[in-house]
């Protein structure tokens, strides 16, 4: 079976805190798994589509953890190396009400930070229709941005559409180095996946910044407001969709995973814009990283009824 959409990065183990209590107040954390390229696979995993994922765990039991759930949700692990020097990275998150999530990171010298080139599968990805890669994981090593890098090349160089999320976390990694290293991956996108405070952050002006560097569709994460894509010649603005906000962290990827879906469907752009913040919205309305994302009928069924109950 051909792949639709191919990612790579690191896959954490993610420890919870419960009932909307903060990390140092919690008697119990529920585990999960995290990753921003994780969570897409498993976004559209779950919207019918076939994902591979490269990357690295660790030989311990949270690698194991992390792996049964990546092929619980349906996403292609059969390339995903075991390392047995690394561990696993882990995070520790909260999401209470009403205050600022707190992350806690556990990843220095895991696994997953120590993607590298050899372990990427270069037949497995000439044959995708999609690549999406993020900054996030090409900043946690030189062997991983390497690995991003040889990436969106072999896909670009065999007419795989690449997709690029900088997914900035300035916790990783000064602003300084962002800029220099977004600065050499953008130029090798199709399209770019951008939040507005991220485009400040890189010092891009507007969404013509990027196009200017080479990619040919920008398309702008702007929260509670909605997104907005250009083409330089043509812009497509969409509404989010009113949800209470539980948990806001997976709305960017889950954004991403609406988009890709779209764009492997071949729907027009503003659809593509209506299903990314349609996916979105269901994230946020639901604590964790993943647990939200709908599936394709539960999508289906959100645009054909306007019910609060389905029967």
């Amino acid at each position: 079976m051909s792949t639709d959409v191919v990612t790579l990065g690191e896959t954490m183990l993610l420890l919870l805190a419960v009932d909307g209590l903060s990390s140092s107040q919690t008697p119990t954390f529920v585990a999960s798994i995290a990753g921003a390229e994780a969570n897409v696979a498993c976004g559209l995993s779950r919207l019918g589509h076939h994902v591979t994922m490269f990357g690295r765990v660790g030989a311990d039991p949270s690698g194991r953890r992390v792996r049964a759930r990546l092929q619980g949700e349906g996403v292609d692990i059969e390339h995903l190396v075991t390392d047995p020097e690394r561990g696993t990275g882990l995070l520790l998150r909260d999401a209470p009400a009403g205050r600022p999530v707190t992350v806690e990171y556990h990843r220095s010298n895991s696994a997953g930070a120590a993607l590298h080139p050899d372990d990427l599968r270069m037949e497995v990805l000439r044959d995708a229709r999609v690549l999406h890669v993020t900054g996030l994981s090409a900043v946690l090593s030189d062997s991983a941005f390497a690995a991003v890098e040889l990436a969106m090349d072999t896909a670009r160089q065999s007419g795989v559409h690449v997709s690029f999320d900088p997914n900035v976390r300035l916790r990783l990694a000064d602003a300084v180095t962002w800029r220099d290293l977004m600065a050499r991956l953008i130029p090798k996108a199709d399209t770019v996946l951008i939040g507005d405070t991220e485009m400040l952050t890189l010092e891009l002006p507007d969404p013509q910044a990027c196009l200017a560097a080479g990619p040919t569709t920008v398309v702008v994460k702007r929260g509670a407001d909605g997104a907005y894509a250009t083409d330089g010649t043509r812009s497509w603005h969409q509404p989010a969709r009113p949800v209470p906000v539980v948990d806001p962290v997976g709305a960017g990827d889950a954004f991403a995973a609406g988009w890709l879906s779209a764009h492997v469907d071949e729907l027009p752009i503003s659809e593509r814009l209506k299903r990314a913040c349609t996916v979105a919205s269901l994230v946020v309305a639901t604590r964790g990283d993943i647990e939200g994302l709908p599936t394709r009928q539960e999508l289906t069924d959100l645009g054909t009824s306007g019910a609060d109950v389905l029967r």
